[in-house]
């Protein structure tokens, strides 16, 4: 059947720009939902009382949505209305496809193929080595997602009901959250938040499980399930992303425990079986999920502190989750063991990891730390908050993982935009938004002589 002309030309206008540059399409794609998201957020009907929230709160949740955050300048639960809570939820959904997963879907159903360009980039960013899996990955990260949110909704459901909510609100929050829990994306809508839930092993574990599935990555997962009978074929990416993720874990839980045991604003007044859940959740909610059990505007500074460190590395590579990712901190770690060692080469798991992994290593975290090193002068600049709390807030917009001491509603609006556009840049990657704005490679023929300068 012939294409009309009008979408004959935009077919062919997207397939002309996803062929010379797919990740500008991808970063345009991602931003063009979350002025989609922004506009019916903007509504009258999206809010309790009915009248037109804020553009800057539209905006501003809008991309806290569509990136997986759950920062947030209003409470979810009593300001937006029923509609407002299923646009969220849906942003939520298709950001938590991924950047280039969404642009090889525009791609599919505008030009019914995805060009060999886009899916060296999808298979980049998938972490995919054969570009014959990028469409059988697209459609894993589909039925792995539904699959387990649908799993985690059937748990979270019956817990709902013995609380006395009424069925069809049960399956809605039920719902709500399991999305919002696999994304990590930090957004409730209980009215009170996970606070009344700190020592509810029903709620509270499907969080600290399904956190953790969603941010070791979709390709982990399918390596997971490929090689279910045989572990040791699994891919070097899947086993130092597990290693990495499980260290980060159980190094946080016991730690966050130990800061917190004692402090009665947060965990010290609970019984022990519940201050174990707590440090559970704690343990893995920098990650990138953003759920949080107790205050975190009450938590000592050294917890602070380690969290910081945590939500900026962040889960795994192509995962709902942000940060640098846990790769990146594992080949860093790596580089320095072999230079101590003084081996020539970086090994891991009887595999040689080439230097240029290490040079976007390095790459990946300089962005990042000088990215959040600018926010955090722009909102001292505009705000009296002190430089631990902003740096907090700052990392977890960055990280998009939503855990916040509590400032954010309060901010003032050019101080919102900022995280706002911190989410945004968190979400679709480093690299990937470098690679969107560089206008052309570079390729040198001629290759100067090597010196070394002195290091350290």
């Amino acid at each position: 059947m012939e294409i009309p002309g009008p979408f004959a030309a935009a077919r062919d206008l997207v397939d002309r720009v996803a062929r010379r540059s797919p990740a500008r399409l991808a970063v345009a794609v991602f931003a063009g939902v979350v002025l989609i998201v922004t506009f019916l957020l903007w509504q009258p009907a999206a809010t309790v009382d009915g009248e037109r929230p804020s553009l800057v709160t539209a905006l501003f949740t809008a991309t806290s949505a569509v990136c997986v955050t759950g920062l947030t300048v209003e409470n979810t639960a009593t300001y937006w209305s029923t509609y407002g809570q299923v646009v969220i939820v849906v942003a939520i959904k298709v950001g938590g496809l991924g950047v280039m997963t969404l642009a090889s879907i525009l791609g599919l159903a505008v030009s019914r193929r995805i060009g060999l360009t886009q899916r060296l980039l999808t298979a980049s960013e998938t972490k995919t080595n054969r570009l014959g899996e990028v469409g059988s990955l697209i459609r894993a990260v589909i039925a792995a997602s539904v699959a387990i949110e649908v799993l985690l909704a059937i748990i979270l459901f019956p817990r709902f009901l013995t609380l006395g909510v009424p069925v069809g609100q049960s399956a809605w929050e039920a719902t709500f959250l399991a999305i919002s829990i696999f994304n990590n994306a930090g957004f409730v809508i209980m009215p009170e938040g996970m606070l009344p839930y700190v020592g509810d092993w029903w709620m509270c574990l499907p969080i600290v499980v399904g956190t953790f599935i969603g941010a070791i990555g979709f390709p982990v997962i399918l390596n997971l399930w490929q090689n279910r009978y045989r572990l040791h074929k699994l891919a070097l990416h899947t086993k130092l992303t597990l290693t990495t993720s499980f260290g980060l874990f159980v190094g946080a839980v016991v730690l966050i425990g130990a800061f917190e045991w004692f402090n009665p604003l947060t965990f010290g007044d609970q019984p022990v079986a519940t201050r174990i859940l707590a440090s559970l959740v704690a343990g893995v909610t920098p990650r990138s999920s953003g759920f949080s059990t107790v205050e975190v505007g009450e938590m000592r500074e050294a917890t602070w502190f380690l969290t910081d460190a945590l939500m900026f590395v962040g889960g795994g590579s192509a995962s709902t989750a942000g940060g640098i990712k846990v790769t990146t901190l594992a080949v860093m770690l790596l580089a320095i063991i072999a230079e101590a060692r003084g081996d020539r080469d970086i090994n891991a798991y009887g595999r040689r990891i080439n230097r240029s992994t290490l040079r976007l290593a390095v790459a990946v975290s300089f962005i990042g730390a000088t990215t959040v090193g600018l926010a955090t002068l722009a909102l001292l600049s505009m705000t009296r908050l002190t430089l631990d709390v902003v740096l907090f807030e700052v990392i977890s917009a960055f990280a998009t993982c939503g855990l916040s001491t509590g400032i954010t509603a309060g901010l003032p609006d050019g101080a919102k935009l900022v995280l706002a556009a911190l989410m945004f840049f968190g979400r679709t990657g480093t690299m990937t938004l470098a690679a969107a704005l560089a206008l052309r490679s570079r390729r040198r023929v001629i290759r100067l002589p090597e010196e070394r300068p002195i290091i350290g």
